[in-house]
């Protein structure tokens, strides 16, 4: 099947979509991005990551490309042309084309826009569920404001490829104090000996996870303990449960870390409670 994308202002074939050589997101990672989840028709948490959205522009001073409700309606064709019902639509802005310097271009240059979309399978993510994953931990040599979306993904690229290559799914950084900051591409929480659900503050260390967010939710609605708190790589790999969370796998097991197995081996009923729970607690927006 044809897939599509819009580029500043065109719906064009996913194949020929092109941008500038001197777009500066292409130049300089001068630009940022979201991934929001599509599952049975509709799109969750559209809100919050448009509002996180807004806050990586303002963070890193990029004017919005067009009012939210223009970029919704953008969203919604992609994702009709692209015939998603499960999937994920993504949408990155950077400052624009400019003669390449460092400084910013002048005000007149406008923001570039691209949203692409694909579909992905249920049952593929549903096995990974009930199989659980495994995990190698890495130094977390990233900048210090991870909190803003941006797509200079280096490190986490460097690391995910070698969590790949000695047999994981997800690299899981370490901070200088030997304790876990989060995962190259998600968020990642443990259940303690106590059964409380434990995550890194929301702190610059970490990005504020649209997903993190909703989970809280889901652990408020179900009664489950949770503290944000900072935790070790030896009381990690001592918890009762490990779990990562992200917009396409919201919350999958952790069944290995650097080769040890954590707990039993398999995944753990908080996870799947959680799981069993998000959609319903999730905002959906009828795509």
């Amino acid at each position: 099947m044809l897939r599509f994308a819009y580029v500043n202002g065109r719906y064009v074939r996913h194949a020929d979509a092109t941008v500038h050589i001197e777009d500066r997101g292409l130049m300089f990672g001068d630009a940022v991005y979201e991934v929001c989840q599509v599952a049975q028709g509709f799109l969750v948490d559209m809100t919050r990551h448009l509002d996180r959205l807004d806050r990586s522009l303002s963070q890193i001073r990029i004017r919005p490309p067009m009012p939210r409700a223009a970029l919704v309606g953008i969203m919604r064709e992609v994702l009709r042309r692209n015939r998603v019902v499960n999937g994920l639509v993504y949408v990155q802005v950077s400052r624009g084309v400019a003669r390449r310097d460092h400084v910013f271009p002048t005000p007149d240059v406008r923001a570039s826009l691209i949203v692409t979309a694909k579909s992905l399978n249920p049952a593929t993510i549903a096995a990974k569920h009930a199989a659980g994953v495994s995990a190698f931990t890495a130094p977390d040599n990233r900048w210090g404001r991870v909190d803003i979306k941006t797509v200079g993904l280096l490190p986490n690229v460097l690391a995910r490829q070698q969590a790949k290559e000695a047999g994981g799914y997800e690299a899981i950084f370490v901070d200088a104090e030997g304790n876990v900051t989060e995962g190259a591409a998600t968020n990642l929480w443990i259940v303690d000996k106590a059964g409380t659900l434990v995550t890194r503050p929301a702190d610059p260390g970490i990005l504020r996870g649209i997903t993190r967010t909703t989970l809280l939710d889901v652990a408020a609605t179900l009664g489950l303990p949770v503290a944000e708190r900072r935790f070790s790589v030896a009381e990690m790999l001592e918890a009762r449960e490990v779990f990562i969370t992200g917009a396409t796998t919201i919350c999958l097991p952790i069944v290995s870390i650097d080769g040890r197995t954590i707990a039993n081996g398999h995944p753990g009923i908080i996870a799947q409670k959680i799981r069993d729970a998000f959609f319903d607690v999730a905002e959906k927006t009828a795509i």
